[in-house]
């Protein structure tokens, strides 16, 4: 120990601290020349290639569907429809006037309603209620209330409103199983599996919340019945709580347009589109051809739709046709079904690429659809690039001169997409603006949510059911002789679906912290361009960078009931 210290007394390092710093600040310009610029550059690329992919697509769908309109192209004009009328026949003698007429309802197919439910005691009634009221031989039509509720006094007021109903003379069932297992895909799969539903030929889909207008079967199933290479008809959703507040009108605003334009041109131009899991009515022999439901996602409608699709099978969309729902007006609530959305069609697309690649029923161009239209634009590329383009290239770009993005690309194109999607609700055209900064927001939950679809992550599977509020209920439904039958209803002091209560002693419990830390960097983005870069970007970045702090801290939408 003594020779070592006396060494290192003898021998002192000294250390060149200033050429330290010039060899780090020449390896820091190295990388940024080599590697970091090249990375935002080619990110840059990509983004703006996969926008226009976006753009083009977007055109095309505007084009179709104003052609369509212009044209008289209804659905009504491209396959047979005419309304199912009773049947008639003669007995009693041969000449007309000895004979009597009988008028039956064996014209009319037997028709299964499926009501899936899970804790639904906000809107039971009147989904189950707008089903009763369905015009249709009721010997033609069995009414299936699936309900998977875990809580038993929401069975039990379940149980209590289908046999009400029953005493009416309506031929309803009310089905339970042991387990969750599948959760709505598993529910309508064992549904099917029951004795009486050999006898129908068509199925009719509701979530707990929707509520069909009375003729809607009257309207659907003639496509149907006269055009056996149809497998299914979708209808358009109708939303009951659009003007709550702004989350909810904001998603209107989204959904008018995935429902006035991208289904519609679906329909026009390929005869396929995906199945929006309610609100629709299928053929049962296409569904048992296709493989029945499956439990492999989380979009188990979008799956069965792709495999249909697969057997050459035609989905047509039926505007006209409106059926009421309700919009989640809880940001809670809407992230997680916005990451069902996102997730759920990645992973499907992952699992069924192979599948279409080695299809023989179906024509190069269809292939080509699906893979590259349906999935890659619409469900991969729409889901990523608002965020890497719109919320982290162009903000990163005030850092590095040498990254210059036209101004086609920043103003332009964007500018064109948001027109186009505003067709969907010109009502709402004074909102884009919000709309769009709102819609780049969620789009940080949209990319983690494909990303874990595409890497089967750990959040894959995870199936949290939309919370309704009862905002529905505000709207009475169609039902003749609802105050026929007094119903005791139990009034309960606590929430039959268990809420997570957050603890607000904790930072992180009490506010959206990703939205947070995004919104900081972009606002920090945007102090960088005034005072250094001066790209003109500072306004943009510090409008989005606001939109997010605004989420983060959940000045959105509604608070839940208080419960306590």
């Amino acid at each position: 120990m003594a020779a070592t210290a006396w060494l290192w007394v003898e021998v002192p390092v000294r250390v060149d601290w200033p050429a330290v710093a010039a060899q780090c600040a020449w390896a820091g310009e190295q990388a940024r020349a080599f590697l970091v610029v090249p990375a935002v550059r080619l990110l840059v690329l990509l983004s703006l290639a996969m926008t226009v992919m976006i753009l083009l697509e977007k055109l095309f769908v505007a084009a179709v569907c104003y052609a369509a309109k212009a044209f008289g192209h209804r659905p009504e004009s491209r396959y047979q429809w005419r309304p199912i009328a009773a049947s008639a026949c003669k007995t009693g003698g041969d000449d007309e006037e000895d004979g009597i007429v009988v008028v039956g309802s064996a014209a009319f197919p037997v028709v299964l309603v499926q009501i899936p439910m899970y804790n639904e005691r906000e809107v039971y009634k009147v989904s189950i209620g707008a089903a009763c009221a369905l015009e249709w031989p009721s010997d033609r039509m069995v009414i299936q209330v699936l309900d998977d509720s875990t809580d038993p006094v929401v069975k039990d007021l379940v149980k209590i409103e289908c046999q009400r109903w029953k005493s009416k003379g309506v031929n309803i069932r009310y089905e339970v199983r042991q387990n969750r297992k599948g959760y709505k895909a598993g529910a309508l799969k064992e549904g099917l599996m029951r004795d009486y539903v050999r006898e129908c030929e068509f199925i009719a889909m509701f979530d707990a919340d929707f509520q069909p207008e009375s003729d809607f079967l009257l309207r659907t199933v003639p496509f149907l019945v006269h055009n056996p290479d149809i497998a299914l008809v979708q209808t358009r959703w109708k939303f009951v709580n659009s003007d709550e507040c702004l989350l909810t009108r904001f998603q209107e605003m989204s959904l008018d347009y995935h429902f006035k334009f991208e289904q519609e041109a679906g329909s026009i131009v390929y005869s396929f589109f995906g199945f929006n899991g309610t609100a629709g009515v299928w053929r049962i022999s296409a569904i048992n051809d296709a493989g029945g439901w499956k439990e492999r996602t989380t979009v188990e409608d979008m799956d069965l739709a792709v495999r249909t699709a697969l057997l050459g099978l035609k989905f047509v969309y039926v505007g006209a046709v409106k059926v009421k729902s309700e919009l989640p007006s809880t940001f809670k609530a809407y992230r997680f079904q916005q990451h069902r959305w996102s997730c759920g069609p990645a992973n499907l697309f992952k699992k069924v690429l192979v599948e279409i690649l080695h299809n023989k029923k179906v024509s190069f161009w269809c292939k080509l659809h699906l893979l590259y239209d349906f999935f890659f634009v619409g469900k991969i590329t729409a889901h990523t690039v608002t965020f890497i383009y719109y919320c982290f290239a162009i903000p990163v770009s005030v850092f590095f001169p040498e990254i210059q993005i036209p101004l086609w690309c920043v103003v332009y194109v964007p500018t064109v997409i948001t027109l186009c999607k505003a067709l969907g609700s010109p009502s709402s055209f004074h909102l884009v603006i919000l709309w769009v900064l709102f819609d780049n927001v969620m789009s940080l939950h949209r990319i983690k949510a494909t990303i874990t679809g595409l890497l089967d992550a750990r959040r894959v599977n995870e199936w949290v059911v939309t919370e309704k509020l009862g905002d529905a209920n505000k709207t009475e439904p169609a039902v003749e002789g609802l105050n026929d039958v007094q119903v005791i209803d139990v009034e309960l002091s606590t929430p039959l679906v268990p809420k997570l209560e957050k603890r607000r002693t904790r930072l992180w419990d009490k506010y959206n912290c990703s939205e947070i830390f995004v919104g900081t960097c972009i606002i920090i983005c945007g102090c960088y361009d005034v005072l250094y870069a001066n790209k003109g970007y500072y306004i943009y970045l510090f409008i989005q960078g606001l939109a997010f702090l605004v989420i983060g801290f959940e000045y959105i939408g509604t608070r839940p009931p208080n419960t306590e």
